[in-house]
């Protein structure tokens, strides 16, 4: 059998390879041309794409924006209202002033957006990037011109973090001496213990108030005589009551003396009604002045013998009712 000779390793089979004597292929310039050409098209295309997205295009107005530092703001930086980007940052400068003025090209279809009593925020944050917002807290008032400026309030979180580490060293400083073992907060809480020691005691809180064991039981023995004080109050007083408003207390005989001396006087009333009737009389008919007289005994001893049983009745009284001891009777 006869063999075939092989090519050496990493060499092409004999028959793959072109003639050496085959003319080029046709129009190869062109086409190498028309495919520069094509990439040209394409490379400016996106650019003019990417410009157009980014809006190099739009019209805008002029805002300037002036800050202390310019930390954490780039140019291309968005500026959003609600959210939503209206204006980007175009070139960022020195003033004169020794400020950092922001010039920032605003689209012209959202600046109405922008008031004259808008304000403008740049917040840094302990992570990502800075932002800076715009607010319009009154859509009626005029829109904002163009080329106005503008000072942009900063708030930054990484400058509070010195302060926050120095008030929370402070309270650290201040927890320590409160929870320290002479604080007052110790003493308290000592105190607090022997109060409480002392009401688990046997003499409870009048222990704790008192203080000691022996002017609590002083305290105890004082309520025990006063209580027997009161006992023997409630019994004098529950005596008296049934020997002044008992059946036949004093204030019964009082109430029949009363009731009597009331008849008594009834009587002298009506005597002194006729002694004024006499005396009328005696007045009127002046001749009969011996046969008044006359009639004026009787009259005079009747009122007399009244008198005398009140002064009697008026005796009995004194000597049953023993809340008036010195009682008088004066008549005219």
């Amino acid at each position: 059998m006869n063999e075939r000779s092989t090519p050496p390793s990493g060499e092409p089979p004999a028959s793959s390879l072109p003639p050496s004597g085959a003319p080029p292929p046709a129009n190869l310039e062109f086409k190498a041309a028309m495919l520069l050409l094509l990439m040209v098209l394409l490379i400016s295309g996106t650019a003019i794409y990417l410009m157009y997205a980014r809006g190099a295009f739009d019209v805008t107005q002029k805002l300037v924006l002036l800050a202390d530092d310019s930390e954490g703001v780039v140019v291309g930086m968005d500026v959003t209202f609600s959210g939503f980007p209206i204006g980007r940052i175009r070139r960022i400068e020195l003033s004169k002033e020794g400020k950092a003025r922001m010039i920032v090209d605003v689209s012209q279809q959202d600046a109405h957006w922008l008031r004259r009593s808008s304000i403008f925020t740049l917040e840094r944050g302990l992570v990502g990037n800075a932002r800076i917002r715009a607010f319009s807290g009154i859509p009626t008032d005029p829109p904002l011109e163009d080329g106005a400026t503008r000072t942009l309030l900063v708030g930054d979180v990484g400058a509070e973090i010195p302060r926050l580490v120095a008030s929370a060293k402070e309270l650290i400083q201040n927890l320590s001496a409160l929870t320290a073992t002479d604080s007052s907060l110790d003493t308290s809480l000592r105190n607090v213990k022997t109060v409480t020691a002392k009401l688990n005691g046997p003499n409870g809180m009048l222990g704790a108030l008192v203080g000691n064991e022996k002017d609590a039981q002083k305290m105890i023995a004082t309520l025990d005589r006063a209580n027997a004080l009161l006992t023997s109050l409630d019994g004098l007083a529950a005596k008296a009551d049934s020997r002044v408003f008992g059946p036949r207390g004093v204030m019964n005989d009082a109430q029949a003396a009363i009731v009597q001396m009331s008849g008594l006087l009834n009587d002298v009333r009506s005597s002194l009604k006729k002694v004024d009737a006499v005396l009328v009389e005696t007045q009127a008919v002046g001749a009969n002045l011996k046969e008044v007289t006359t009639d004026l005994g009787p009259l005079r001893a009747d009122v007399e013998s009244n008198l005398r049983k009140v002064e009697q009745l008026v005796n009995e009284i004194n000597r049953k009712w023993p809340f008036a001891r010195d009682t008088e009777l004066k008549l005219p």
